[in-house]
């Protein structure tokens, strides 16, 4: 049923840069082997934005991997942690949720999570099963198993202490909270970010109180943004989304930094670390155009990924338009004597969703008509037959009227 202890390792072990404690996962792996019983894997999930992107993803292929070795995946769906919200690098108080938000987000998140695990095979759990069951002394009995000085011991929380940004209460609730879901779905390994690493620990003493095997806690880095500086993330608009259209994954791909290609190729692709040693030598250019079509591939499939990176080299090598540019029909109402202002333009085309979103991408200089680049966001765009709007460096559109 299992492979060898050495290939579960060497599958487990990959992009994996802390594991507590290393002796215990192999004891673990012995013992399932022996018994033929496979080891409970948890990783939990806040669902407190609504999309997926190949950072978040990194511990979620972990939890792949242990599913194709055999194991049971346990995906927690912290929506009752979600109303807390996790703290854990930021250096304020997160706001809370609503019950609609945190729904809603859920079922994007779920819809996502089937592009890298097998649904029918993982064991879905929402942490709100047991703890809208707890009563008020059920919380002051969790909260006894932690000190105030064991809590500043994260460095979160300890910088924001030392540098007098408040810390609510609830806060400090939260890694009780994950710890307690490892109790009540008997993990024997947590999965989790860098960023996560206290929580699983905690973990740790929580089953230990219980008279529990501790957990083993095996965190996965961060992954940094394609900007190359901060952590990837939705909100500093360096991420690239597993949702993603094919293009834009392989175009963002493209723009990310030479020296981030290594980490981008061990943590978000499936090219083995033979195949990478490889990839590494070659022309920098060439690596990225096979970074790109990995990624694309993982979350599509060759022909896709092939085609892209052919698309790509069509506009940017070729200089030639895409071979399918989608058209956008604009009503006749909205044009004024066949003029329409270039704002209202990128609006009712879906390249911006406000007004002050595409007045920042023509000052930005990203926004150009049959190739000439219109930075005036007062100018009004004369309509002819033949228009091919183009925003940013991957997205083009042909526009009609009705």
């Amino acid at each position: 049923m299992f492979k060898s202890i050495g290939e579960q390792l060497n599958i487990i072990k990959r992009g994996v840069v802390e594991i507590v404690r290393e002796e215990e996962l192999t004891a673990k792996l012995e013992r399932s082997i022996k018994t033929k019983k496979p080891l409970r894997v948890k990783l939990g999930l806040d669902p407190t934005a609504p999309d997926i992107h190949i950072g978040n993803a990194v511990p979620i292929h972990k939890l792949r991997n242990f599913q194709e070795l055999g194991h049971i995946v346990v995906l927690i769906i912290g929506d009752y942690t979600a109303i807390v919200g996790d703290p854990s690098g930021v250096n304020k108080t997160r706001p809370q949720l609503s019950d609609e938000e945190i729904m809603k987000n859920t079922k994007t998140y779920l819809n996502q999570l089937g592009k890298i695990l097998d649904l029918e095979r993982t064991e879905i759990r929402y942490n709100s099963e047991w703890f809208k069951e707890m009563k008020f002394t059920d919380v002051i009995t969790l909260a006894s198993k932690m000190t105030v000085a064991r809590m500043l011991e994260r460095d979160d929380f300890s910088k924001r202490y030392n540098s007098g940004v408040p810390i609510s209460l609830h806060e400090f609730i939260y890694p009780l909270m994950q710890g307690y879901d490892s109790i009540m779905v008997r993990s024997d390994i947590e999965i989790g970010g860098t960023d996560q690493i206290f929580s699983l620990l905690v973990g740790r003493d929580l089953q230990r109180d219980r008279n529990m095997e501790p957990q083993v806690a095996l965190a996965t880095p961060l992954l940094e943004g394609i900007d190359g500086n901060k952590k990837m993330s939705k909100s500093l608009d360096n991420y690239i989304g597993i949702y993603e259209e094919p293009k834009e994954i392989f175009g963002k791909t493209m723009s990310i930094p030479d020296n981030l290609m290594r980490k981008y190729f061990e943590l978000a692709t499936d090219i083995t670390l033979d195949e990478i040693d490889k990839l590494s030598k070659a022309h920098p250019r060439q690596a990225k155009v096979d970074l790109g079509k990995a990624i694309v591939r993982r979350y599509y499939n060759e022909e896709i990924a092939q085609k892209v990176a052919e698309e790509f080299d069509k506009i940017f090598k070729e200089h030639k338009l895409p071979d399918n540019i989608p058209q956008v029909k604009l009503p006749s109402n909205e044009c004024k004597n066949h003029k329409i202002w270039i704002v209202k333009l990128l609006v009712l085309s879906g390249f911006a969703s406000t007004n002050g979103e595409a007045r920042r991408l023509i000052t930005q200089g990203g926004v150009s008509i049959n190739d000439n680049v219109l930075t005036d966001p007062t100018y009004e765009v004369e309509m002819k037959t033949d228009m091919i709007l183009r925003v940013g460096k991957r997205r083009f559109a042909k526009i009609m009227r009705t």
